[in-house]
């Protein structure tokens, strides 16, 4: 194998490389924002569970639940 062919076959090793790396980073961030959905939709749902909670309380103060 020539220097040629080397230089050739090892940017070829380093442009693989690259990419696979760049493939795990892409799969990391994926599941970071996966991640950070599921608890946005989670604090959303307790908010939504104390703020029914509230109102009931208001309805129940006032008799309104009657």
């Amino acid at each position: 194998m020539n220097s040629s062919q080397k230089a050739s076959y090892h940017a070829g090793e380093a442009k693989g490389q690259t990419q696979e790396k760049a493939s795990q980073m892409m799969d990391k961030a994926r599941d970071t924002v996966q991640s950070a959905q599921q608890s946005v939709q989670e604090t959303g749902q307790q908010v939504k569970a104390k703020a029914q909670g509230a109102a009931d309380a208001v309805k129940d103060t006032f008799g309104a639940n009657k």
